[in-house]
């Protein structure tokens, strides 16, 4: 069976997070990190939904999960193995085997299977996507954005671009919406300006500072993706028109 486009992008995605995963899980915390304040129990929890949503839409194209499917239960005990070696191998570099970061694993895979049971690719990418920011942005107890201000901006950056483009997609296939409707603009934006304004709600109630630069980085990011999308579709429409005209 030919793969489709998406699934080839999945596949190539998992090729270089995995590895990555590994390499960041068997060096020594950075002190950085430590300072944060950075829940690991988070950070497993999020790595390892991440890593199902690309495994299984990797095997599985736009499948749903049916737990009735010997290939659930075969990622399933795939991805808890791979977490049970990996905290066994954490003494290697000097960090601890900790029963908690399996059940975080453990809690993310599950998660993740059950996630995509109801929701095929692109919900499903958005909702990883759309936790991934929020845990990132509320993981640490420190304020990422003294610590490590550039590489917190970069992340405002990509991130949002990222669901930006997400969301456009969805906004296509599931509610027929595209440009140059006036609808598509206003549910473009909407969508990733929810997010954000979410996120941030919650950093504020956590008693952290609204972090104005990343805000506005974030607009700048999904606005970006938004105008451009807007534009490359009106771009290829009048390129359409005219070849009609001349043919």
């Amino acid at each position: 069976m030919a793969l489709s486009r998406k699934q080839k992008v999945t596949i190539i995605s998992l090729f270089f997070y995995w590895p990555a995963f590994f390499i960041l899980a068997h060096i020594p915390v950075p002190a950085l990190v430590r300072k944060a304040g950075v829940s690991d129990k988070g950070l497993h929890f999020l790595a390892y939904l991440t890593l199902v949503f690309l495994l299984w839409f990797a095997i599985s194209g736009d499948k749903k999960v049916n737990w009735r499917r010997a290939g659930v239960w075969w990622i399933f005990f795939v991805v808890i193995g791979y977490g049970v070696v990996d905290e066994l191998l954490q003494g290697v570099v000097g960090r601890n085997c900790d029963i908690r970061d399996m059940a975080a694993d453990i809690a993310g895979t599950l998660a993740g299977l059950v996630l995509f049971s109801f929701f095929t690719f692109w919900p499903a990418a958005l909702l990883v996507v759309g936790s991934v920011i929020f845990g990132i942005t509320n993981i640490a107890r420190a304020n990422l954005a003294e610590l490590v201000p550039v590489a917190y901006a970069i992340f405002h950056l990509f991130a949002y671009a990222i669901f930006t483009m997400l969301w456009i997609q969805y906004l296509h296939l599931y509610l027929s919406l595209k440009p140059p409707k006036p609808q598509w603009l206003v549910s473009a934006l909407a969508g990733p300006m929810v997010l954000l304004l979410t996120v941030k709600l919650f950093s504020i109630a956590l008693g952290k500072v609204l972090g104005l630069q990343e805000v506005i980085i974030s607009v700048v990011a999904l606005a970006a993706v938004v105008v451009t999308t807007g534009l490359m579709t009106l771009s290829h429409k009048t390129q359409d028109a005219k070849d009609i005209v001349q043919s």
